[in-house]
């Protein structure tokens, strides 16, 4: 997709020889954390329906302990794949150090862990693998697209611009961005700063792992 657009496509500001397929990249390691997380977190649905679900809850365990082991093993689907595709960051015209690769290996990991635990908020709720799907393709299809994935903020209308500021992806995607050393389509005074990026999808993750813990606990309460 990015290399077939680069010859037609360029984003607002873009800097001379930046190709679209460089922009494009960091948001497709992103979609990759997205898919991961939904087809980590079905699986909360399917042991439900098969009855493992209720064995586990019957089991001694703190609920947030549940819902931890959880997201930390779709973090982990996630982070490995996600890992993979990081290796083909120069194939795209970007360049990877090695303190940068393992930088945007931890930010891989802190926005897979938040979209993963989104997961659990919503499979903890539901019975049936069809709503499910239904329910996260809803969230999280608009999350990526308004996180700057395809274009930066800077030129497209105020209300859209408020919107891609209040999506918690778009800054789990600039400190990727920045992790890779990104020039070119979003200037450093649009893009977000390393550390306030962080700082936001670190709250995010923790705000959804709370949120998860909590659906766990009244779901196992009923």
């Amino acid at each position: 997709l990015g290399g077939g657009l680069s010859a037609s496509f360029r984003p607002p500001g873009a800097a001379p020889g930046l190709s679209y397929l460089a922009y494009l990249y960091p948001g497709i390691l992103v979609l990759v954390l997205l898919f991961t997380a939904i087809f980590a977190t079905i699986s909360t649905v399917e042991d439900r329906q098969s009855g493992f679900l209720q064995g586990v809850l019957a089991a001694p365990l703190a609920r947030s302990g549940i819902v931890l082991g959880q997201a930390l093993g779709g973090t982990t689907l996630a982070v490995g794949q996600g890992a993979i595709l990081l290796l083909l960051a120069p194939l795209a015209g970007l360049s990877l150090s090695l303190p940068g690769l393992l930088a945007s290996v931890l930010v891989l990991a802190l926005v897979g862990f938040g979209l993963t635990s989104l997961g659990l908020v919503i499979a903890w709720r539901l019975e049936s693998t069809q709503g499910f799907h239904a329910i996260m393709n809803l969230i999280l299809i608009p999350i990526w697209l308004m996180s700057g994935a395809f274009f930066p903020s800077g030129g497209v209308a105020t209300p859209l611009a408020w919107v891609m500021r209040l999506d918690p992806l778009t800054y789990g995607l600039a400190a990727l961005r920045r992790c890779l050393a990104f020039r070119g389509a979003m200037t450093a005074e649009e893009l977000p700063g390393l550390a306030f990026s962080l700082t936001i999808t670190v709250l995010f993750g923790a705000a959804m792992f709370a949120a998860a813990a909590t659906t766990a606990r009244r779901s196992s309460a009923h």
